[in-house]
């Protein structure tokens, strides 16, 4: 992305919609969202925006994976770092970061 262009959450072309995530702009906003799943076989909750979310399932489909199994994998790099954060921060790093 070129420094004069302006930070864009998706490729949008319409400036009230997502054409992405099929959200109005104002939505992305929402504030977090909890869901319970099980990962490396414990119990867990984990609080994350719509917009979050959605761009995990994305990326689950995508590798062809349960969303379960997709947070698995990034817990598991998350761990293996030097400096680990809480979960649901590691995933929105991880969903920036292979956006």
């Amino acid at each position: 992305m070129q420094a004069s262009s302006p930070v864009r959450l998706c490729r949008s072309t319409v400036v009230s919609t997502c054409i992405d995530c099929r959200r109005r702009v104002s939505d992305i906003y929402h504030p977090p969202v909890k869901r319970s799943m099980t990962v490396a076989g414990h119990q867990t909750s984990i609080s994350l925006e719509p917009l979050f979310w959605d761009a995990l399932k994305r990326a689950a489909e995508q590798k062809d994976l349960p969303v379960n199994a997709l947070v698995a994998q990034i817990d598991v790099e998350r761990l293996e770092s030097g400096t680990p954060c809480g979960l649901a921060s590691a995933i929105r790093l991880w969903v920036m970061a292979n956006a």
